[in-house]
């Protein structure tokens, strides 16, 4: 699938070009770099797209897991800027490169795939970060996805925080376990299902992890989606909804204005079993920041001295949603 993309790179131009996954599994990353033409990349009969990567692997192991005898990428390809960017890291892990499907082109659509990063429960409870798709650009569009992991399964990002990344999510299903779904783009999910699973981490799961610019008022929004959670934390729940991702303030604790400060609105969806109803949010990664928000008439929902995590017209539904499994029923209403 890397030739096909770099194909279309190749041919360049401002037409959208449409690429074809016939059913199947296909093993190996796949990254899509900035300059493709608008992309669609559709799936026939639901293929598979799946690696197994683990963050915590050194940069020098992760450029020969993905490129063994630089089989897959090479100097002159598209792709190759990515690829050395995270082989010539000098952090002593891979970090966010540990993704199956890395995406970096505007006007990326992606639809009719089930991306998995297959490391799932083959490692302990602890940091594994294992991303199944990762998306930095501008107009990105997914449409009846699986996405597929534990932790950091969905990262919708934007390269930097001087530039605005937009994505929307119709009418897929995304499972994890530890902030699942996270990142700094500007992202509207509707009709998706979120599933919470515990045979990795059977306590304490979390959704969501914005990082969202401290001053910029858009992060995620959730309408008329589902989050569900497995047997496990229907029995003891203990699932949080999200929590705000304090990126880079690990040594200075929360900079008001500075910091990143996550903004998350869950609007007219389903709230199954298995998440805590009495504290949804849980306190911030990185720096444990204790969630709090403003509750007086005319607050301001931007405030930058507390968090940005809401919810609306939200329906708990106390029993376990039927047909919860890890493909899932994409209907949500």
């Amino acid at each position: 699938m890397q030739e096909a993309v770099n194909a279309a790179f190749r041919k360049g131009g401002t037409k959208r070009l449409y690429l074809a996954i016939r059913p199947g599994t296909y093993t190996g990353t796949v990254f899509i770099p900035a300059g493709t033409p608008p992309l669609t990349i559709y799936g026939i009969g639901n293929p598979r797209l799946e690696f197994t990567v683990d963050a915590i692997i050194t940069p020098a192991a992760w450029a020969e897991l993905v490129n063994p005898g630089g089989s897959r990428y090479a100097q002159g390809d598209p792709a190759w800027d990515m690829f050395q960017s995270c082989a010539t890291r000098t952090s002593t892990n891979a970090g966010l490169c540990a993704t199956v499907v890395w995406g970096q082109s505007t006007d990326l659509q992606l639809k009719g795939l089930t991306i998995t990063n297959t490391l799932l429960d083959t490692v302990d409870r602890g940091t594994h970060q294992a991303l199944a798709l990762r998306t930095d650009a501008d107009r990105t569009q997914l449409e009846e996805m699986h996405l597929i992991s534990r932790q950091d399964t969905f990262m919708a990002n934007a390269n930097d925080v001087e530039r605005i990344a937009r994505v929307s999510v119709r009418n897929s299903y995304i499972e994890g376990d530890t902030d699942f779904v996270f990142g700094r783009a500007a992202a509207v999910f509707d009709h998706t299902r979120f599933h919470l699973v515990s045979t990795r981490k059977p306590s304490g799961g979390v959704i969501f992890a914005p990082n969202t610019a401290p001053l910029y008022p858009y992060g995620f929004l959730v309408t008329h989606s589902l989050m569900t959670a497995d047997a496990g934390y229907a029995a003891a729940p203990t699932g949080f909804l999200g929590r705000a991702w304090d990126q880079g303030a690990s040594a200075t604790g929360y900079l008001p204005g500075v910091t990143p400060n996550g903004q998350l609105v869950i609007r007219n969806s389903v709230i199954g079993a298995g998440f805590t109803t009495a504290t949804p949010w849980a306190p911030a990664a990185t720096t444990a920041r204790p969630f709090t928000a403003p509750i007086e008439p005319g607050r301001d929902l931007n405030d930058v001295n507390h968090n940005r995590l809401w919810e609306y017209a939200t329906l708990m539904q106390p029993v376990a949603v039927p047909g919860a499994t890890s493909q899932g029923d994409l209907r949500t209403d």
